[in-house]
């Protein structure tokens, strides 16, 4: 059984061998999210920042499309880093990628470090995504893009109730996940993850000084959000 009673990150390294396998039957469109986040990354970033590694699925596929740009990839769990660093070695030759174990609450880079600031389903672990934000703004270059997916609530009860339902459904049919499962994964939200709204986002981005914000697709509680650093 895995322990949800530590952090978010002792939760992730205690499923690591079942990781991938679990988030492609527990998300019901992962990987169409995760490429069509990719559809809206800018071209030509020289400098990159991952926000939440997992193991490596992500950070591959970024690899995979934009190989000469050089890649921070940022992870709490230090079984996850050292994961994907390996898969990077052996699957990404040639491409720089540096993995850092650290919260992201916790990371300090100079001001304008980064063409392109991105992440796939690991903001909602943040608790102040406004702090968040407002660190990772200075951080991006004048004219630097943020994209990134994630799972959201819904702006009223009834839609997030509803969000929740079609989640539980997705997941109880035949060949997706077991019970034991589902009540690990419902544990593990009620432990640590802070869910926000769409608008909330939105709130917080436009707070921290991004512009052009916009939700460029949507699937029930998942979506996909890119936004930009002004030019001046």
């Amino acid at each position: 059984m895995t322990d949800v009673t530590g952090t978010a990150s002792d939760y992730f390294a205690s499923m690591i061998e079942d990781y991938d396998s679990l988030i492609r039957r527990a998300v019901p469109t992962y990987q169409q999210m995760l490429d069509t986040t990719l559809e809206y990354m800018p071209p030509h970033p020289r400098r990159g920042l991952e926000l939440g590694c997992g193991t490596g699925n992500f950070t591959l596929a970024l690899a995979g499309l934009l190989p000469e740009c050089r890649w921070t990839t940022v992870d709490a769990s230090d079984e996850m880093i050292e994961l994907t660093a390996a898969r990077v070695a052996e699957e990404a030759t040639g491409v720089h990628v540096d993995c850092v174990l650290a919260r992201f609450e916790e990371i300090e880079f100079d001001a304008g470090s980064f063409d392109l600031i991105t992440s796939c389903i690991s903001l909602h672990h943040v608790a102040d995504k406004a702090e968040l934000f407002a660190r990772l703004r200075p951080m991006l270059r004048p004219g630097g893009s943020l994209r990134f997916s994630d799972q959201l609530t819904g702006a009223a009860p009834g839609v997030a109730d509803r969000h929740w339902e079609r989640w539980l459904e997705h997941c109880r049919a035949p060949e997706q996940c077991t019970e034991a499962e589902v009540d690990h994964l419902v544990e593990h939200s009620e432990a640590h993850d802070h869910y926000e709204s769409l608008a909330a986002y939105a709130q917080y981005l436009r707070d921290a000084g991004f512009v052009g914000i916009d939700c460029v697709w949507r699937d029930g509680m998942w979506a996909i959000v890119t936004a930009e650093a002004p030019l001046a």
